[in-house]
């Protein structure tokens, strides 16, 4: 209701201005939903319950907002009908494949379509974010799934290699994370542009991402997944440290809170990494027998 409050305005500008961002606003929550659905996928397929569970909730969290979008008219009927059919069969689908109780050819159809949907998109989210400092073009997203749908076709009818086909299947997790890891460079940029903004973000809610993200790094270490540390500490760093540092610079939180949180994220990585180096040393330690 408040989108379209803004709209009933007599200035065409200012309504132009709020249904773009309006736009955006809907984009960028179907973007994140996308995300949270690949790295669901991607968690489910590697049995990380843990991980799992919080994309899922991701998923959740995000689909009611764009539920309440719809509800206030400012998302089409038929796009959020699409959108709620691709969030329960994805949630379906997981569930079915974590218990491997699910057909797998059924799982490849699912794999190919995250792996195309989240190639197309990408180029297209880092696009957008420049726009109107450059032209706005759906070219990058068009170039993208027609390459992601070759790349699929390939890997299928065996024209790729082993090799080519094990890079095909894991593009939908990389995407992912590439999405939520251009998440804090869209911010930053829009900080940037419009500092007025930072007075919008919640303190409280970056150092949740900056605590999240910076947990889950142990985990990918142990497991010596690349894609979840690299998205993981792009997280900790980048988006929740990085946007309270922004705080701080523009005076929308106190000294005392920005030092407890330095604080805590030095601390955190120190004591994580000495453990790990540790645990090395013990590892390769060969008593003489």
């Amino acid at each position: 209701m408040y989108f379209l409050n803004l709209c009933n305005g007599p200035n065409e500008d200012v309504v132009s201005r709020n249904l773009r961002k309006g736009v955006l606003y809907m984009q960028g929550m179907l973007t994140g939903l996308l995300g949270n659905l690949s790295l669901l996928s991607y968690f489910a397929k590697k049995k990380e319950k843990e991980a799992a569970v919080v994309q899922t909730l991701g998923v959740l969290s995000t689909y009611v907002v764009i539920s309440q979008l719809a509800i206030a008219e400012a998302m089409p009927l038929p796009h959020f009908m699409a959108t709620s059919v691709v969030v329960g069969s994805g949630l379906i689908l997981n569930l079915l494949n974590y218990y491997n109780i699910l057909n797998r050819r059924i799982w490849q159809i699912w794999e190919d379509f995250i792996t195309v949907g989240g190639l197309s998109v990408l180029p297209q989210i880092m696009w957008s974010t420049f726009v109107p400092y450059i032209p706005n073009s759906i070219l990058p997203g068009a170039i993208a799934f027609i390459l992601a749908v070759a790349a699929v076709t390939m890997a299928h009818t065996g024209k790729l290699s082993e090799k080519g086909v094990k890079f095909v299947g894991a593009i939908s997790g990389w995407t992912a994370t590439l999405l939520f890891m251009w998440m804090p460079v869209s911010q930053m940029w829009t900080n940037f542009l419009n500092p007025d903004n930072i007075k919008g973000l919640s303190a409280i809610s970056m150092l949740l991402a900056m605590t999240g993200n910076g947990l889950m790094i142990p985990r990918a270490l142990f497991i010596r997944d690349f894609m979840w540390f690299t998205g993981s500490t792009w997280g900790t760093v980048s988006y929740g440290y990085a946007n309270i540092v922004c705080l701080y610079i523009f005076n929308s939180i106190g000294r005392e809170f920005f030092i407890a949180a330095t604080v805590g994220l030095i601390s955190w990585l120190g004591c994580f990494s000495t453990t790990i180096k540790l645990s090395y040393v013990l590892y390769s330690y060969q008593p003489e027998t």
